[in-house]
């Protein structure tokens, strides 16, 4: 089963389900404003991606935060700062069977299409 987790009012988000659905592809979404993301499966995240690929430093909320935080984001506590800050995530992280990937650039749709099939 494919899982898609991300914000329901973001844009690359709703271009992902749209995307999803037109290719035939039966998936779940996790919507972190209304169930949350535990801080354990930000960490899962982290350890299969890196900080780097999960952490949106492009966004609103990166931008918000106290240059302090910024600053000391490591592997070791960003899944705290994920987990209270959803927001913060690459959007979306889509998983499947063993297979994670987070973002959905126009440029790489068609080969994470081709990973869910």
């Amino acid at each position: 089963m494919i899982v898609v987790h991300g914000i329901k009012n973001c844009d690359t988000v709703q271009r992902a389900l749209r995307r999803l659905a037109e290719a035939g592809l039966a998936y779940r979404f996790h919507d972190f404003k209304t169930e949350g993301l535990p801080r354990e499966l930000a960490q899962s995240w982290i350890d299969a991606l890196g900080v780097d690929a999960v952490v949106n430093r492009k966004g609103t909320t990166w931008r918000k935060l106290h240059a302090p935080t910024r600053d000391g984001l490591t592997a070791g506590n960003a899944a705290a700062l994920l987990a209270a800050q959803p927001s913060l995530a690459k959007r979306p992280v889509i998983a499947k069977e063993g297979w994670l990937h987070a973002g959905f650039a126009a440029a790489d749709e068609a080969a994470i299409l081709e990973r869910l099939r």
